[in-house]
């Protein structure tokens, strides 16, 4: 495939070991290179506005100034033939629904096997959706109805931001000056949430938000 025909790649992530290490594996790829890196949502917008030709923006969920999922929602709207795969250490079981919900196109976990990566990348690019197999089973016994989104799963994307603030020992004014929202709507979030995972108490919360986060890890 000549240089011209390559698709262009683009990376979002806030680690440069790992934007260096899907760099490397994305040049090995045929047909495939690399268009330019971002370590923040607002870094990576400054920059695809100035690039020409993206086809696939590569993008974590955790990035420092704002959730990857609300990346994912702005280039849906700004640069629209830009097509969006996540690749993230966060449990695919909890992210991958609403990946596809905000317009990306697959979910791939960090601890998977590299060469994986070569499937994903080509089978968003090709126009199909990427998720494990068991992703896939999951997702279509939901679909048939003999499962049901319960527990953290069951909550909103914002919701499931301050849960994870609040696991990260993040104060309710913290939460609100890095999401931008007022204390008030924290405040809203975090009753919705009690009500959702039925806690009792603001102790409860921070404890299993705590032990959520950590599980994570």
């Amino acid at each position: 495939m000549s240089e011209t025909t390559k698709a262009r790649v683009f990376i979002v992530d806030d680690h440069p070991i790992m934007r260096l290490g899907l760099s490397q594996l994305i040049k090995s790829i045929d047909g495939v290179e690399v268009a330019g890196e971002a370590g923040s949502a607002t870094e990576a917008l400054h920059l695809l506005d100035q690039s020409i030709g993206v086809d696939l923006a590569i993008v974590d969920v955790s990035l420092p100034d704002r959730s990857g999922l609300e990346l994912i929602k702005d280039l849906r709207v700004l640069h629209e033939r830009i097509k969006c795969l996540v690749i993230s250490s966060h449990d695919e079981e909890v992210y991958a629904e609403r990946v596809l919900r905000a317009g990306g196109r697959g979910y791939m976990m960090k601890d998977r096997a590299p060469d994986l990566l070569e499937a994903a990348v080509k089978q968003v690019l090709s126009g199909g959706i990427f998720l494990s197999s068991e992703m896939t089973a999951r997702m279509m016994e939901v679909i048939a109805g003999g499962g049901s989104s319960v527990s953290v799963s069951s909550l909103s994307d914002r919701e499931l931001e301050v849960y994870r603030a609040i696991g990260e020992g993040k104060s309710s004014r913290e939460i609100a000056g890095l999401m931008g929202i007022s204390i008030r709507t924290v405040d809203a979030h975090r009753t919705h949430i009690k009500e959702k995972l039925n806690l009792r108490d603001a102790a409860e919360l921070t404890h299993s938000a705590i032990r959520w986060v950590e599980s994570q890890s």
